[in-house]
């Protein structure tokens, strides 16, 4: 039986498509078989780097379905089923959860600027609809809000499923006021891969990572020198990976992963409109940036 676990590298995926952006479903299966090969922890399909925002409730209820289908219970499978609207996001955890998956995680609601208060309440209201961990996720720099570890802790105490939380707010001094105040069994996630090795040694329990789609053994890496207190391997595999998160600003997110994808044979297509490939001078770097950390055979 796999021992499935809420901790290490779960990757946040990229979601493949055709040329004429439709869903690549093949794609997808080999991109979850290459990262399981690969020895990853954990899979987070339909976050972010997978496009969420671009997708409809049933595409993103079909990349999970894909994903849990070829993945046949060898890796943890966290959902991303964040939405604008506590009811939409309730739909896709129930879904999720029927479907067996092994968590949920959801983003704050965005384009709206719902209050610390209202926050609270569409996570307790989430929680409750499941019987399943459910972890929030905290992405300020891409929703405008940011979810407070003051109100994270209050959720924690009031709905006893709910987990952990990812969080890719960058500001490590927040990351550890989670911890802090929430209890020992809380499930915190770096969400930053700029912050791999110094998220580990804080405290958190593992990486939602964006560049472990492309580079899973590296991430695999940090997470296994931290494991084993190998702090200088630790932080020396930290600062071969940052130039590639880095790399990031070469483009619009998330274009850069999935054009670095193409750079090393796997299939991921190209990113819904208006978000466009990077141009040949962009290019060139980040085919220099896979050279360095060891991506390109």
């Amino acid at each position: 039986m796999v021992d499935k676990r809420l901790e290490g590298i779960i990757v946040a995926m990229i979601t493949p498509f055709n040329n004429d952006e439709s869903l690549d479903e093949k794609g997808l299966r080999a991109i979850v078989r290459f990262l399981i090969e690969r020895g990853v922890h954990g899979l987070f399909p339909a976050g972010s780097q997978g496009e969420f925002y671009a997708l409809t409730p049933d595409e993103r209820r079909r990349v999970l379905d894909i994903t849990l289908d070829e993945a046949g219970g060898s890796s943890f499978i966290m959902a991303h089923v964040g939405g604008m609207t506590t009811a939409e996001t309730i739909a896709l955890a129930r879904h999720a959860e029927a479907a067996g998956a092994d968590a949920v995680s959801a983003i704050t609601p965005f384009f709206i600027n719902p209050s610390q208060k209202e926050l609270y309440r569409h996570y307790t209201d989430l929680a409750s609809a499941v019987n399943m961990p459910v972890l929030a996720y905290n992405n300020p720099a891409l929703t405008g809000i940011n979810l407070l570890p003051v109100t994270t802790a209050r959720i924690v105490r009031d709905a006893p499923n709910f987990a952990g939380l990812k969080d890719s707010s960058g500001d490590l001094g927040q990351f550890t006021e989670y911890i802090r105040l929430c209890p020992p069994d809380f499930k915190a996630f770096m969400g930053c891969d700029s912050l791999i090795f110094a998220g580990l040694t804080h405290g958190a329990v593992g990486v939602v990572s964006a560049s472990a789609n492309v580079v899973p053994e590296l991430a695999l890496s940090i997470y296994d020198a931290v494991s084993s207190r190998d702090f200088m391997r630790g932080r020396e595999l930290q600062r071969l990976l940052s130039p590639l998160r880095s790399a990031f600003n070469l483009g619009t997110f998330p274009v850069v992963i999935k054009e670095a994808l193409q750079m090393i044979g796997l299939p991921s297509g190209p990113t819904r409109r208006p978000v466009a490939s990077i141009d040949d001078e962009a290019r060139e770097k980040l085919r220099d940036i896979l050279d360095q950390v060891g991506a390109i055979a």
